[in-house]
């Protein structure tokens, strides 16, 4: 066998290995460049492209969960109606930003373009309602008050109309139950923003862009319960929009119920009398400025009293909720907000701010029993009471000598409070304050939860204000340098003024403790706060958070959450005095009491009755009506701004409210059949099997009225002979 050189070979396996090499070189560089193309060239195209690739969320909104009343009949529901809605996204890839859509829209519609267009422009500063506030990329209701076949026209012409859609969707109602619209309790709702999106990210309730949320009232305290947790089915789609596939999914939970306190007949009743006593004072001519009565706003909360719970609270003027249910209209905006519109939407009952008036002298009485005062001592209810030059008078300047403080409550005498007042300043120091001063006049507003929140489950409560030496030290120095600028010595009033506070506002003078006395000067006090503090009264002492809501049912009725009572303190008197204060109130509706000729014929032996009457003074301003009012069950306090005393604007009303609790007549003869509330409601309403509620008939209030001279009045008992129509408290 012949043996072959090695050498011979070498060059064979050199050639073949500068080959391969080329080859992986030529292959790396193809594939470098087809990377560089791919990545660098046409980077952005196919970077783009990828981003099309992404998963879609499919939103199924959760039903919302009704606000029901006591006995489960609705406040606030849902029902089914076609909503059109259109796509800012798709409507700005039009060349006219979708102008002429919207405006074929709105011909189908029967609406004005404007308004059309109007509806689906974002809000912004600049950018007056009606707009939408909600995320740009949710679609945008235009109406939720479509016909059939006008869901039918936009569906068949799709072509016509892109971006747009006609859809059966589950539309808030607030149905007034027995004409008991609850507008400011009730509150409404709006679209969520971007920023509240952004903020409640990473919280355990996060928002999705197509949530409706609270924006007032119930609707606002309870929204996490209320709204549930919206379905998302997630599907991953390609650039073209091919569903490649389902991914993970998160399943959806309607919104839990809310049983509230209020009665919806109370409700209704409590509505009616407010708004009716209102229109029959301003027929009446105020003596002091020659003008009919304003009777510009008012309020009236019916409390449990021994529970804090509230059955009714109307405000006036009120709206209809309803006006916000798929995008409130620029001239209802404007009707509701605008400087002429009195500002419906606010609730005056725990945002309305005014001088208590008499009311206050359950306070005054108080404090001068813990200053050391005794409750039966004899105190001179003169005719006026004089510091220096200036002469603080009773009304009509009617003395009754020597009495009690149960008799100054009766006769709501103003000269014993101004006395106490004043001596107690003295007490403290006057001018100059000693560092041990007791202040127990303003100690005790405090301690009766006054100048501060009742807590009530309502949002945007006002805490009112108890003008004492530390109030009036940061008032001064937050207004001072107006007052020195706008003060003129020897001006007229208002310019007067501001110089005396410019040089001295910071000091609590003489006249401030006497006018503080009867719930005048600088206080400012709201309805809850009162009823609260008079039903303390009522049930031995204790101040309860006031509360709407009563219980939590989940949709499918088997978890049922009870929000019970709950007590935030303690009346700053011994049960002695409580029980002489309520004796004394009761002393308000017998005869000689500045109420009495309100409660003529009222079983006072079956069902006690304690009152207090009060007529507070504002500056340039007619007089504030308040009537605070008690029994066992129920604590009944109204105010009407502008509008007289006391007893002559609020009493009709009240006792008309009282009649229909416990079903009276106008003699005092009870008739449980005809009573709304004999007493309080202490059960839930009832969840049947499938986890509704069932809810009894109701209907609306239709007030007894007889006819007097030829003119309509309101039932009630008869003024007593010789007592004017509207007397001072």
């Amino acid at each position: 066998m012949t043996n072959i050189p090695e050498t011979g070979r070498t060059p064979r396996v050199q050639i073949r290995l500068i080959v391969i090499q080329v080859l992986v070189f030529s292959l790396l560089l193809t594939l470098g460049g087809r990377l560089w193309y791919l990545q660098i060239r046409q980077g952005k195209e196919y970077t783009d492209e990828a981003k099309n690739n992404h998963v879609q969320q499919v939103v199924q909104p959760a039903v919302r969960g009704s606000i029901l009343d006591a006995r489960g009949i609705p406040l606030a529901d849902n029902e089914t109606r076609l909503v059109v809605s259109a796509s800012r996204t798709e409507l700005m890839k039009m060349k006219d930003d979708g102008k002429g859509v919207l405006t074929k829209l709105a011909g189908v519609l029967k609406m004005k373009p404007k308004d059309v267009t109007d509806k689906v422009r974002l809000c912004d500063a600049e950018t007056p309602q009606p707009c939408w506030n909600g995320s740009p990329f949710q679609p945008i209701p235009v109406t939720d008050e479509a016909t059939t076949q006008q869901a039918l026209q936009i569906r068949e012409r799709a072509e016509d109309f892109p971006g747009i859609t006609a859809e059966p969707t589950a539309v808030r109602r607030y149905p007034a139950p027995g004409k008991s619209r609850t507008s400011q309790v009730l509150g409404y709702l709006s679209p969520v923003t971007d920023g509240e999106i952004e903020k409640a990210k990473d919280s355990d309730s996060p928002f999705l862009r197509s949530d409706m949320v609270g924006r007032s009232g119930l609707e606002r305290t309870y929204d996490k319960a209320l709204r549930g947790k919206a379905g998302v089915t997630r599907y991953e789609v390609d650039n073209m929009g091919r569903v490649l596939g389902r991914a993970e999914s998160d399943p959806g939970r309607p919104g839990s119920s809310v049983v509230t306190s209020i009665d919806a007949r109370v409700q209704a009743v409590a509505e009616y009398e407010l708004a009716q006593a209102m229109k029959v004072v301003r027929k009446e001519t105020d003596k002091i400025t020659g003008r009919p009565y304003e009777a510009d706003s008012g309020a009236v909360v019916v409390m449990e009293s021994k529970t804090g719970r509230i059955v009714s609270m109307a405000s006036q003027p009120d709206y209809d909720p309803n006006a916000w249910v798929g995008g409130i209209s620029g001239k209802e905006y404007a009707r509701l907000t605008g400087k002429n519109s009195n500002y419906p939407l606010l609730n005056r009952a725990i945002q309305g701010q005014a001088p208590a008036g008499s009311i206050f002298k359950v306070v005054s009485a108080s404090a001068a029993v813990r200053a050391g005062y005794d409750f039966d001592g004899r105190y001179d209810c003169s005719s006026s009471y004089s510091l220096g030059s200036r002469s603080f008078a009773n009304f009509e300047s009617q003395g009754h000598g020597p009495i009690s403080l149960g008799d100054a409550l009766k006769f709501s005498c103003n000269t014993v409070f101004y006395r106490l007042g004043h001596q107690e300043w003295q007490r403290d120091g006057g001018l100059k304050p000693k560092k041990d001063a007791h202040d127990w006049f303003y100690r005790t507003a405090h301690d009766f939860g006054l100048g501060a929140e009742t807590g009530i489950d309502l949002p945007n409560e006002v805490k009112g204000r108890i003008p004492d030496r530390k109030w009036k030290q940061s008032f001064w120095e937050a207004n001072k340098d107006v007052w020195c600028k706008q003060g003129k010595k020897g001006g007229d009033y208002v310019q007067q003024i501001a110089y005396e506070s410019c040089l001295e506002g910071n000091q609590l003078k003489a006249f401030d403790s006497i006018n503080y006395a009867i719930g005048q000067g600088d206080v400012l006090v709201t309805p809850i706060q009162m009823a609260t503090a008079y039903a303390a009264i009522s049930n031995g002492g204790t101040l309860f958070d006031p509360t709407v809501g009563k219980a939590l049912i989940s949709p499918d009725g088997k978890s049922i959450e009870e929000i019970k009572p709950q007590p935030h303190g303690k009346l700053p008197v011994d049960a002695k005095t409580i029980a002489d204060l309520d004796k004394g109130l009761r002393s308000v509706v017998e005869p000689g009491g500045t109420a009495a000729w309100r409660f003529g014929g009222w079983p006072q032996d079956k069902i006690p009755m304690r009152a207090k009457t009060g007529t507070a003074q504002v500056y340039g301003k007619q007089t504030t009506s308040w009537f605070a009012t008690y029994t066992d069950d129920f604590t009944i306090v109204m105010t009407i701004s502008q509008g007289g005393t006391g007893s002559g604007a609020s009493g009709p009303a009240v006792r008309n409210i009282y009649d229909a609790l416990y079903g009276l007549d106008d003699e005092g003869n009870q008739d449980l059949k005809r009573a709304l509330l004999p007493g309080p409601q202490k059960t839930l309403p009832k969840v049947l099997p499938d986890g509704t509620i069932e809810a009894p008939p109701i209907a609306p209030y239709t007030p007894s009225k007889k006819v007097e001279g030829g003119q309509e009045q309101l039932a009630g008992p008869p003024p007593l002979a010789g007592t004017p129509l509207n007397r001072r408290d």
